[in-house]
């Protein structure tokens, strides 16, 4: 069996260098020294794989503290489109419930009454408006593994289970395909809320209690919840970014660090399926290549970086934006 080229070309190295070591000889001593202590050019490239590896990881740790402003800044923005109105007919609805349990129609009927004014001033002051948003929370879920294999693995097995038609199979994986921070917004419905009044209020005067107060009760657990989903590999991405710029005039190799961690953010955005197919990607891969090449010489990165920034706004904001029903 012939061996490869190299192995050939490496014995007559070898040969070279010890012929090299006996001709030199007193010399040799020093010689040797210096050969035993330089490392094979393999053993140094790998050296600085494993340097430019801890660099990357040392990138993504520097990155994940803006995933808690951006869950804060996602809480306050959740928080901001809260109707007091709205909250404070909730509040009247539970009080009519309180009351019936206590057997006191009239302060039923006042809570009912007070939480109807509430609903109609909703009513004249969002007419095209469905949902009202009266409570709401943020969650920073990071199930998807970090392994790209496991995510395909993943992927295929989805897809195997909704072939299948094993759609409760195929929910619990995508469960574990999620890498987002979500906002949630529990809505209160205009459409059917108020008419959920009308009749508790007409069983009151009835003297079915129970049933108005079941009517209050499923009016109450019946609220529309909205999503709003920002990748957590977008926030990384976008944090990776703003630091690799703040680096680059003081240390190359970090913001190369950075920047590869930007491109890992974003691949593993699209393997996830947010915006998988977005033309976005592609522009944003060609300017992370391009800035890693300016970053080796002396160009000035300056206009780069920000061009970088703005092809990644627009992919951030609408991800961010997009909402989903529950």
């Amino acid at each position: 069996m012939k061996q490869p080229f190299y192995l050939y070309a490496r014995a007559i190295a070898m040969l070279m260098v010890a012929s090299l070591v006996l001709a030199a000889g007193c010399k040799s001593g020093q010689s040797a020294t210096n050969i035993s202590q330089a490392k094979p050019v393999s053993e140094t490239q790998s050296q600085s794989q494993a340097n430019f590896d801890e660099q990357r990881q040392n990138a993504e740790n520097q990155a994940r503290p803006e995933l808690e402003k951006e869950r804060q800044t996602a809480q306050d923005q959740a928080n901001q489109t809260l109707d007091q109105d709205a909250i404070a007919a909730i509040n009247d609805t539970q009080n009519a419930i309180k009351a019936i349990s206590q057997n006191k129609k009239n302060d039923a009927l006042a809570a009912i009454e007070a939480a109807t004014g509430k609903i109609d001033i909703l009513l004249a002051r969002n007419v095209k408006a469905a949902l009202i948003p009266v409570a709401s929370e943020v969650e920073v879920i990071d199930a998807a593994p970090l392994d790209e294999k496991a995510v395909q693995a993943l992927d295929y097995s989805v897809a195997e289970a909704v072939k299948n038609k094993d759609y409760p199979t195929a929910r619990l994986l995508l469960y574990s395909l999620e890498s987002e921070i979500r906002a949630r917004t529990y809505n209160l419905p205009l459409a059917t809320y108020p008419l959920a009044l009308q009749q508790a209020a007409r069983l009151l005067d009835q003297g079915k209690s129970d049933d108005a107060s079941k009517v209050l009760g499923t009016a109450l657990t019946t609220m529309v919840a909205v999503d709003k989903v920002t990748p957590i590999p977008l926030v990384l991405a976008r944090a990776a970014i703003a630091a690799a710029e703040e680096q680059r005039l003081k240390d190359k190799n970090a913001a190369q660090a950075l920047l590869a961690t930007a491109k890992d953010q974003l691949r593993r955005c699209q393997e996830l399926g947010y915006a998988a197919n977005a033309t976005e990607y592609s522009a944003l891969n060609t300017n992370i290549a391009q800035l890693d090449k300016e970053l080796k010489g002396n160009g000035d990165t300056t206009s780069l970086f920000a061009k970088l920034k703005d092809e990644l706004s627009p992919l951030f904001n609408r991800q961010s934006a997009q909402e989903r029903r529950q």
